[in-house]
């Protein structure tokens, strides 16, 4: 694959949208650009007694319409230019879904499987403690991402609040229920997917439960998205994780697979009637319905747009399609979800817990999942409305909506001093 800046293609992605609502230069200009962004370096002495310092990264695009929200990822492949663009990306997933915050993102360059769990505590509440005066309840509200979970929330929750001197759990989303988490938020990006996509099968006139799906990703959004999909009939054909992955044209049993991963094992390890090995680059030009990428971002780019042979694409990772890929796939006719509206269950369902965290009331499971839903639907009810309108992709409609909305809000605002 082809070294691609993902902030500069995440740019290109507002260039297109602006054109349709025709955005003003000067609001353009200023939405291309990051409101402040943090390099940290982090010293932890290892369980060995060496010192190795890692680098890491806190990113706030823009704050017009709230505090900023967004996910901590761990990679040894992070850069700043990605923790903008997913940063980007978080602004304009906010205002689609007509949220009031706008959108943040963090990282640190670190393999976490190297790292025991005491040394992953020390680092996170490093990182915490070097972000302490960019994140807050009313400033910039974490969440799990990429190799981040429960457990490291309830660590920079725990870290801010000693800070601060109480406990201020809504610092952080997609914490242990125990300490002010909420019910379906692990499931939400999965359970997002599917309230979307029966959806468009719907209007499409598509029988969703008759459908082939491969999916590339198998980690807390592809595994979700696969087990709900299963259980409603599709046949999932091919799913693959880092090293690769499985196809059968009869279907794969998703229980069976969940189950493997959870003993720490890899997909193409799996033994099973008919299977067959595949590549992530094989898994693209797998014969499907569905292709879900729910990996990391640019993992469909010009060089496999063309392999690519599906009806429709469910975006799980964020910003998994370059705007190169965009330009092939919509002259090959394949309907793309675009991430902004695909995975924004898990941006949803964190809200929930922000707001349950400030009332000090939660709710149940049903009421997250049908508000969940009530907002996803309306959101995709706009993009439908726009994109037939305007005689364009839904991912162009996405970003004009969320562009348009912020553009009002910096019109309302206007510039300081």
């Amino acid at each position: 694959m082809l070294d691609i800046n993902p902030f500069e293609s995440a740019k290109k992605k507002l260039d297109i949208a602006a054109e349709v609502i025709d955005l003003k230069p000067n609001t353009l200009e200023y939405l291309k650009k990051v409101e402040r962004s943090l390099i940290v370096s982090m010293p932890v002495v290892m369980d060995d007694g060496s010192l190795e310092i890692f680098e890491g990264y806190r990113v706030h695009h823009s704050t017009l319409r709230g505090p900023a929200k967004g996910g901590l990822r761990y990679s040894p492949d992070v850069t700043l230019d990605e923790i903008k663009a997913l940063a980007f990306l978080m602004t304009f997933k906010t205002s689609l879904l007509e949220l009031p915050l706008g959108g943040s993102k963090g990282g640190i360059c670190v393999d976490r499987k190297k790292l025991s769990t005491d040394e992953l505590r020390k680092l996170t509440r490093r990182y915490t403690s070097e972000i302490l005066t960019m994140i807050g309840p009313d400033i910039d509200i974490l969440a799990p991402d990429m190799n981040t979970g429960e457990r490291e929330m309830a660590w920079i929750m725990d870290t801010y609040s000693m800070n601060k001197g109480r406990s201020i759990p809504g610092v952080v989303t997609g914490k242990p229920i125990e300490i002010g988490g909420t019910v379906g938020r692990t499931e939400a990006p999965g359970t997002g997917m599917y309230y979307i996509l029966q959806s468009l099968c719907e209007r499409q006139n598509i029988s969703l439960t008759s459908s082939k799906v491969a999916i590339q990703g198998f980690g807390k959004v592809g595994s979700v998205v696969a087990q709900i999909l299963s259980d409603v009939g599709c046949k999932i054909i091919a799913i693959t994780d880092s090293e690769g992955g499985i196809h059968s044209d009869k279907g794969l049993n998703i229980n069976k697979l969940i189950s493997w991963k959870q003993q720490g094992k890899s997909l193409k390890d799996y033994k099973g009637n008919k299977v067959e090995i595949i590549t992530n680059e094989a898994l693209f030009g797998t014969k499907c319905d569905i292709l879900i990428p729910a990996a990391t971002e640019n993992q469909i780019f010009s060089g496999n747009a063309d392999d690519i042979d599906c009806k429709m694409i469910l975006e799980g990772a964020n910003s998994p399609t370059t705007s190169q890929a965009d330009i092939i796939l919509n002259e090959k006719g394949i309907i793309i979800i675009p991430d902004i509206l695909a995975n924004a269950g898990g941006l949803c369902v964190s809200y929930f817990e922000y707001i349950q965290d400030i009332h000090s009331y939660f709710w149940n499971l049903e009421r997250v999942n049908s508000e969940m839903r009530r907002i996803l639907l309306r959101a995709f009810e706009f993009v439908l409305n726009l994109s037939s309108e305007k005689d364009i992709t839904y991912r162009t409609a996405a970003y004009a909506i969320g562009g348009e909305r912020l553009a009002r809000a910096h019109e309302l605002r206007g510039l300081f001093p």
